[in-house]
């Protein structure tokens, strides 16, 4: 469990030996090694707060690291800032991409670097020229004078790539690339990743889903509490054992489902349509009972709850709860029925990321919580305290900003602020989505106890083994309509994938 695992065939590019950082008297990392290897995929995992992303950011030049080295090409290097990084040939591509929506694609791959023609005048010809070669090398079609606005999440991502390569980048950092894109764009950038490994790049692939890691990946290193842990050959390891290392512990069960008893219908959906996004949606959910939708990205699941929840408006249809109607288009009479909405994307839809912890665990009580229309602060933080504590939800204090705490903290943020509401029907879409393993296990005992307790829970998620490990029945839609209804006995990966994509479908 070298720093630069066993039978290391070819020098490092790049190498991290003992690298520390510390943000007053937090360590956020402990003497980390890394080695990059040319040609190569290497995986950086760990729970959040593990240290990943501060360990990127240095890599990026936007840290220095308080003590240890750091050689590239065997010679020493300091970053200074994310210039120096981009002169290394050091690129680093986030989760979410930063482009100028507005500007075309090739301004925003040249950005600062604009060839010029006579007296300081952008030469568009030639940088539209050069950025089609620079598509051409990733393989893929882009039209580089479009507007960046209105790309997919992929194509921004593969625009970002062409940015890297563009600087002539030697090693390529990808911070949870995949985390919105569906299968199809997965394989996709992966080819992109793999193509750039034959040309002799490194790649730094930071990610939650083992499959991917697996998959991409030659190498793993483990951080556990800002600290290396590990590094090994990806043949070498099983899953089991990189969670133990992720987390110091056996996770007994990522899924621990329990057997609630089934209570009457509380949601249903019948003939749901909103045209061009989806048709005839129809489905029940009894208490007690946790629905699995299930699909592709952009089989329609997602905008059939906001629907249900009344955020967006349908054409045609009807939601009752407990056998009462549902007007639509009214997310306050969803809540006053018993709704409750645990958004996919929890920082732009879920929380307001400069209010504190506790404002936001209590924003959907407000109401409740107010006297004279003024907010009592006092029962505020009494409620903030008894949903935190009960999701376990790890802060400094409950004054800090949101934004402060790790992903899988602030996913349970959101959830405490919809569970104070008591709520009988709870619709959380991707509900472990960028968060840790041990996080994602917290998440499903709590929905599995809140099945228990008899709520009626439907459930999106992209992640198969979620699907499978914790729906008592898994609805399955492809193309904005349900085309088949699995039992947890009947629902496998074959059958899930097949009617996902069209094909053995019966509904």
């Amino acid at each position: 469990m070298s720093p630069e695992a066993p039978g290391a065939d070819n020098a490092p590019l790049l190498v991290l030996d003992g690298v520390t950082k510390s943000f007053g008297a937090v360590a956020a990392l402990r003497g980390v090694h890394l080695a990059l290897h040319p040609g190569e995929a290497h995986a950086l995992v760990g729970e959040n707060g593990a240290g990943k992303s501060t360990l990127v950011k240095t890599l990026a030049g936007a840290h220095t690291p308080d003590t240890g080295r750091m050689a590239l090409d065997g010679r020493p290097l300091e970053l200074r800032g994310p210039a120096d990084a981009r002169a290394a040939g050091i690129a680093v591509i986030y989760q979410e991409p930063t482009l100028f929506p507005d500007l075309s694609v090739a301004e925003n791959i040249f950005m600062g670097r604009q060839p010029l023609r006579g007296l300081r005048r952008i030469d568009t010809t030639a940088m539209n020229r050069d950025a089609e070669r620079l598509f051409e090398r990733l393989g893929v079609r882009i039209d580089p004078t479009r507007p960046a606005r209105g790309l997919s999440i992929a194509d921004q991502q593969l625009v970002e790539i062409a940015k890297a390569l563009s600087f002539d980048a030697r090693i390529l950092v990808m911070d949870e690339p995949t985390a919105a894109l569906s299968g199809v764009e997965v394989e996709r950038l992966f080819g992109v990743a793999r193509s750039l490994c034959e040309r002799g790049a490194a790649v730094l692939f930071i990610s939650h889903r083992f499959d991917e890691v697996f998959d991409l990946c030659q190498r793993i290193t483990v951080l556990r509490d800002g600290a290396w842990v590990s590094t090994d050959r990806t043949a070498d390891l099983t899953v089991d054992e990189v969670v133990r290392r992720m987390v110091g512990r056996d996770v007994s069960s990522l899924y621990p489902k329990q057997d609630a008893p089934v209570r009457g219908t509380l949601l249903e959906v019948s003939g749901l349509s909103r045209a061009g996004v989806f048709s005839d949606v129809s489905f029940t959910v009894r208490g007690g009972e946790i629905v699995a939708l299930a699909g592709l990205v952009g089989a329609g699941r997602s905008e059939v709850a906001r629907a249900v929840f009344g955020v967006d408006r349908y054409d045609a249809g009807e939601v009752r709860v407990a056998g009462r109607p549902l007007p639509p288009g009214s997310p306050r009479r969803a809540i006053a029925a018993g709704l409750a909405l645990v958004p996919e994307d929890r920082r732009q839809q879920g929380l307001v990321m400069e209010l504190s912890v506790e404002r936001n665990a209590t924003l959907a009580r407000r109401r409740a919580l107010s006297r004279l229309g003024l907010l009592i602060g006092g029962a505020e933080r009494a409620e903030a305290q008894r949903w935190t504590r009960r999701l376990q939800v790890k802060a400094s204090r409950l004054t800090a900003p949101v934004g402060t705490l790790s992903g899988g903290n602030q996913q349970k943020v959101v959830l405490a602020k919809w569970l104070a509401t008591e709520p009988r029907i709870l619709i959380i879409d991707e509900p472990t989505r960028g968060i840790d393993v041990g996080t994602k296990a917290e998440v499903h005992r709590l929905l599995s106890e809140l099945a228990n307790e008899g709520l009626a829970i439907l459930m999106i998620s992209s992640e198969l083994p979620e699907v499978l490990g914790m729906a008592d029945r898994v609805l399955v839609m492809h193309e904005g309509r349900v085309v088949r209804e699995l039992s947890r006995a009947e629902a496998d990966e074959t059958s899930v994938m097949l009617a996902a994509t069209g094909q053995g479908a019966t509904a």
